[in-house]
């Protein structure tokens, strides 16, 4: 059964035509005349998105925006304003009463429907996270990230080219999956890759797959990646990892949509849509003539950048009750409060793993608080320990953070108390981190 939209406007004939086009793409409908109406219906339904008039009787549509986000049984309901008032200062308006998308009428018909079902299949994928074990799936989307909803709304339906910067643990995964998702793509593959993770030597084999003894070990044809992905989506997370042969054939694959496997000579079609992501500044990475200038800008076509945690400051007292609830759900536990120190505390440290790190050391807390409070000051106590200053260029910085990590941790890579965990890396990741940085354990 498709999903249920709300529409909200006093005028019958407005609510006629929308009715018309959201049934013909397969959507069902409720509507009310009023704001009052609108809240009323929204707590009893749970409707999947609503689609929001501005000038109406009684309450407007702001005032609307703003009771639905206030209240817990209709915060996570995505808002669409459908309105005539189109100029910036009404859009700003609208996004701070809450809601994710602004569309002004008159509209194109396929640009609403485009937008509905990228709200719609985003709310859907965080909703599939929530219910991931694990430190990678921490919701990066909850809060106040307008822009970034509005540019997966705008890219998403086209086959461009998205890169998407940011750096480890603000969700770029997530996004990516929401723009797969919200595509003309989605019933086929999103096949992702971690160039990071790739050794060396067999990058090529695992992006463009290889021919029976095309090398030592090649006992077989393989498909890589690319072929995989054939009609759907290939997201190359850590793209700035890729050493500069594959920058080289990836380039030519995104030129002229083909390639040959390696150790062969018959040239396939690719029919992919590329997402790139990257926690690195590609452009300094080109700068320094270690990333492809060229690449860069075919990777380029619609960058989306995904903000630190610490410059959101704003959002952390609504991720940590949102992550702590994740984590009493996969731990069985039961959580009736987070404690206002341990918010307070949240909101005044940096972050450097961001989300991802967050979503940790609130799982942490909630194993040692051990009741149904969120406590957790010992976990800030031991992050509160100064780290010694280090000097030099960020990969110097980088690799003695690293290492230092790997000590404390007993050179462990994996595990509760591994280096990956702390870092809030996959292992696979911090072991290619390790070869390219050159970091050995001495003795």
């Amino acid at each position: 059964m498709g999903a249920e939209i709300l529409i909200v406007d006093d005028e019958p004939a407005n609510v006629e035509v929308l009715e018309q086009e959201l049934a013909d793409a397969g959507y069902r409908t409720v509507s009310a005349a009023s704001g009052e109406k609108a809240i009323e219906i929204s707590q009893k339904r749970q409707p999947d998105l609503v689609l929001l008039d501005v000038m109406m009787g009684g309450i407007d549509g702001y005032e609307t925006c703003r009771r639905l986000k206030a209240a817990q049984a209709t915060r996570a309901i995505p808002v669409i304003f459908l309105t005539a008032l189109g100029d910036s200062f009404q859009k700003v308006r609208g996004f701070g009463a809450g809601a994710v998308d602004y569309v002004t009428k008159p509209f194109d018909n396929e640009e609403l429907l485009a937008r509905v079902r990228t709200h719609i299949a985003l709310r859907r994928e965080i909703h599939r996270a929530k219910d991931v074990p694990g430190p990678a799936r921490g919701d990066p989307l909850v809060g106040n990230l307008q822009r970034v909803r509005a540019q997966i709304a705008q890219v998403a339906p086209t086959d461009s080219t998205v890169l998407i910067q940011g750096e480890t643990g603000t969700g770029k995964e997530l996004v990516a999956r929401a723009v797969h998702e919200a595509s003309a793509r989605r019933g086929r593959p999103l096949v992702a890759v971690n160039c990071a993770a790739l050794p060396r030597e067999l990058v090529e084999s695992e992006l463009f797959g290889h021919e029976k003894g095309a090398f030592t070990g090649a006992l077989q044809q393989r498909r890589g990646r690319f072929e995989l992905a054939e009609g759907g989506t290939l997201l190359l997370d850590e793209v700035g990892e890729l050493p500069p042969e594959a920058q080289a054939k990836l380039l030519r694959v995104l030129q002229e949509r083909s390639f040959e496997r390696v150790g062969g000579t018959q040239t396939l079609r690719a029919d992919v849509r590329v997402i790139a992501a990257t926690n690195r500044d590609l452009q300094a990475q080109v700068g320094a003539g270690r990333f492809r200038s060229d690449l860069f800008y075919r990777l380029n076509v619609f960058p989306i950048v995904l903000p630190p945690l610490r410059e959101r400051r704003g959002d952390i007292p609504r991720l940590v009750q949102h992550l702590a609830e994740k984590a009493a759900r996969k731990l069985g536990r039961e959580l009736e409060a987070v404690s206002p120190a341990f918010i307070e505390r949240a909101g005044a440290h940096d972050w450097p793993g961001n989300i991802r790190e967050l979503e940790n050391v609130i799982e942490r807390a909630l194993i040692m608080s051990g009741g149904t409070l969120l406590d957790g000051s010992d976990v800030f106590s031991a992050k509160e320990a100064p780290a010694p200053r280090v000097e030099g260029t960020l990969e110097a910085m980088e690799r003695a953070y690293i290492v230092r990590v790997l000590e404390g941790a007993g050179w462990q890579i994996e595990g509760e108390r591994g280096a990956a965990r702390i870092l809030g890396l996959n292992p696979s990741t911090l072991r290619g981190r390790l070869r390219k940085l050159g970091i050995r354990k001495t003795s």
